[in-house]
C-alpha cells in the first residue's frame, strides 16, 4: 500500500523509464507478459554452500493509465567489498508521482554506500541502519522530488552462513523452514503500518493524525481508532495525515523519502532481522507486496516448495499474484520477487566461525509480544558482539547468533519534530 495519492487509490502517475527486467506491456484484460528470465548461481565458500537465485518483476496491470511505468526496482549484488561470502539482494517499491525514480535511486545508493562501509562486516545491523538513514538524507538532497514520494524496502544481506534483513515499510521477506515432513513459512519481516500498535503509537507522538479515507471524509467516526487487521480492513487502512491538512495519506509508517510525512514520524531507520543459517532453511523469499497483497507467506513457501526451478517458481508467484489482484480489483500492482534457493549447507559447515567469549556474553533477549517464537527483539547493543572470522576472502569480524534463532533490532522512539 502507498501514499493515498499513490497505486493503491488507482491515481495515474508520471511516464517514465522502466525499472528492473523489461517487461511489455500488458496483455488483454491483464494477462501478464513475463520478460526473459535468468538462473544464477553464486557460492558461499566460508561454509560451502552456494546460492541460486532468480528475480521477476511484472509492471501492473492499470486499464486507466495503460503507459503507466513500473515503480518496483530491485539489486542483486554479489561478492560486496571484494568478499566471495557477501552477496545483497533488494526489492524496492516506489510510491508517488516520482516512486520510479525514488526506487530506482535508493536500490543503487543503499547498496553503493553498504559497499563502501568499513564495518559492514564488524557490525552488518549498525551499517544496515547507517546506509539507509544516509540514503534516506542523499535522496532529500538530490534532484528528485520526494516531498510525497518515497519508495519501501526490503533487503537481505548475506554474511557468510548468517542473513540480515533489512526492511522499511510493507514489503515482505520470507523463509522456508524444514520441520519435519513439513516447510514452514517464516516472516522475516513485519510491515510497518499504523495496523501495528507500536507504530501507530510511535507517529502518533509524532503528531500524526491516524485516520482511514472514510473517517477523513466523514463517512466513518474518526474517533474510533481500531481498525481490525490488514486482511479484513485493507481496503480501507488507516493512514496518516498532517494536523490540519489532506495529506499525505500514507498507509505504512515507515519508508525511504516522503519528506513530508517524515514530519510526521514516517522515518527510514529499518528493522533488521538476523538468522543463523542451518540445513533445514531451504530458500527465501523477497518481494514487494503486490505479492503479499493477496498471497499469505505460507502459500507463497508452498509454491516454491513445488517447483524446482526457481523462474518456474517466479512466474507462478507473479501469474497468481496478478490473477488474485484482478479477482479483487479492476487493477495489479507492480509485481517483483526474488527467490534464493540454499543449496548444499551442512552441519558441518556451521557453527563456530565465529565465537562470543563468556566475559562478552549478554543477558537473555525479550521477546516481541504476539510475534512468531523465534523472533526476538533487541537493541544492537544488546547482542552483536564481534569476534574471530574464519571467512577466506579478508578475515572479517562478524556477529553470532544462536543456530535457529533471529533477532530483530528495532530503531528507537522518535520524538515529534519541532
Amino acid at each position: 500500500m502507498g501514499c493515498v495519492f499513490g497505486k493503491c487509490c488507482k491515481r495515474p502517475h508520471v511516464k517514465g523509464k522502466e525499472n528492473g527486467v523489461p517487461c511489455r506491456q500488458s496483455g488483454v484484460q491483464g494477462t501478464p507478459v513475463f520478460a526473459e528470465r535468468s538462473l544464477e548461481c553464486i557460492s558461499v565458500p566460508s561454509h560451502n554452500f552456494s546460492l541460486e537465485y532468480s528475480v521477476l518483476t511484472q509492471r501492473g496491470y492499470y486499464p486507466d493509465s495503460p503507459e503507466k511505468e513500473n515503480q518496483d526496482s530491485y539489486c542483486i549484488k554479489t561478492r560486496l567489498h571484494g568478499n566471495s561470502n557477501v552477496h545483497f539482494f533488494g526489492v524496492f517499491d516506489g510510491h508517488g508521482q516520482f516512486g520510479a525514480q525514488c526506487s530506482n535511486y535508493v536500490k543503487d545508493k543503499l547498496v553503493d554506500i553498504l559497499c563502501s562501509d568499513s564495518t559492514l562486516l564488524e557490525d552488518p545491523v549498525k551499517a544496515y541502519n547507517d546506509a539507509f538513514l544516509r540514503t534516506n538524507e542523499e535522496l532529500h538532497n538530490s534532484d528528485i522530488d520526494d516531498a510525497m514520494s518515497g519508495t519501501t524496502a526490503i533487503t537481505a544481506l548475506v554474511i557468510g552462513d548468517t542473513l540480515y534483513v533489512a526492511n522499511v515499510g510493507d514489503s515482505r521477506a520470507v523463509i522456508a523452514l524444514k520441520n519435519g515432513d513439513k516447510i514452514i513459512a517464516q516472516d522475516l519481516s513485519r510491515d510497518q503500518t499504523p495496523f501495528r500498535k507500536d507504530e501507530y503509537e510511535r507517529v502518533k507522538l509524532c503528531g500524526a493524525r491516524v485516520l482511514s479515507v472514510d473517517q477523513v471524509e466523514g463517512l466513518k467516526d474518526p474517533d474510533i481508532q481500531t481498525w481490525g487487521d490488514e486482511e479484513t480492513e485493507g481496503s480501507d487502512p488507516p493512514r496518516l495525515w498532517v494536523q490540519n491538512g489532506m495529506y499525505p495519506g500514507t498507509a505504512f509508517t515507515r519508508s525511504v523519502g516522503d519528506s513530508t510525512a517524515e514530519k510526521i514520524g514516517v522515518v527510514a531507520a529499518p528493522e533488521v532481522s538476523v538468522i543463523h543459517l542451518t540445513p533445514d532453511h531451504l530458500f527465501f523469499v523477497v518481494a514487494s507486496d503486490g505479492v503479499f497483497e493477496f498471497l499469505p507467506s505460507q502459500e507463497v513457501v508452498d509454491m516454491v516448495s513445488n517447483h524446482q526451478d526457481p523462474r518456474d517458481t517466479c512466474s507462478a508467484i507473479v501469474g497468481e499474484s496478478y490473477k488474485l489482484w484482478l479477482t479483487h480489483e479492476n487493477r495489479t500492482d507492480d509485481i517483483t520477487v526474488i527467490i534464493v534457493h540454499v543449496k548444499g549447507l551442512s552441519s558441518s559447515n556451521i557453527g563456530p566461525s565465529a565465537v562470543v567469549s563468556k566475559a562478552d556474553a549478554k543477558p537473555p533477549i525479550a521477546r516481541l509480544e504476539n510475534a512468531a517464537s523465534d523472533i526476538s527483539v533487541t537493541t544492537r547493543s544488546d547482542i552483536y558482539q564481534s569476534a574471530g572470522s574464519s571467512f577466506s576472502d579478508q578475515h572479517p569480524s562478524r556477529p553470532m547468533i544462536s543456530a535457529g534463532q533471529s533477532a530483530v533490532a528495532q530503531s528507537p522512539l522518535y520524538s515529534r519534530p519541532a
